[in-house]
């Protein structure tokens, strides 16, 4: 297995597009097997979805209806809400497996690797990239 760590800017974004970073990653592997994307955080997650049609904002909206930045949550250090930031890996997981063919991660047509973190308090992200060859 082969590992490395990115660092990952999100300030200003709720979802940051990752994919070419993982590219990257699995073609110097020039391998088939199964690659896993994590964030060690409790308030990050990672998924795949369409980017630049619109779907960050709309995600941004459902987050905003399902995780209101408000009092409501009995997690309350931090800013207004943030106890709604702790709850994001429950609904966008820190994980997720993708196949790489011959170095390549086998995508759909539309589909990117994104890194969704709702937190405003911390801005810079640990994304770990584990390769395990077939």
């Amino acid at each position: 297995m082969r590992t490395i760590e990115l660092e990952i800017d999100t300030s200003g974004r709720h979802v940051v597009d990752v994919t070419d970073r993982v590219r990257v990653f699995a073609g110097e592997m020039q391998a088939d097997g199964l690659l896993n994307v994590f964030v060690p955080h409790a308030t990050t997650g990672v998924a795949l979805m369409e980017t630049g049609s619109g779907s960050e904002s709309d995600l941004d909206q459902l987050l905003e209806r399902l995780l209101p930045r408000d009092d409501r949550y009995a997690h309350r250090h931090g800013s207004v809400g943030h106890g709604g930031d702790h709850l994001l890996p429950v609904l966008v997981s820190p994980s997720l497996t993708l196949p790489v063919l011959d170095g390549d991660i086998a995508l759909g047509t539309w589909q990117s690797v994104v890194v969704v973190d709702p937190n405003l308090e911390n801005n810079r992200r640990r994304l770990r990239l584990s390769f395990v060859p077939a």
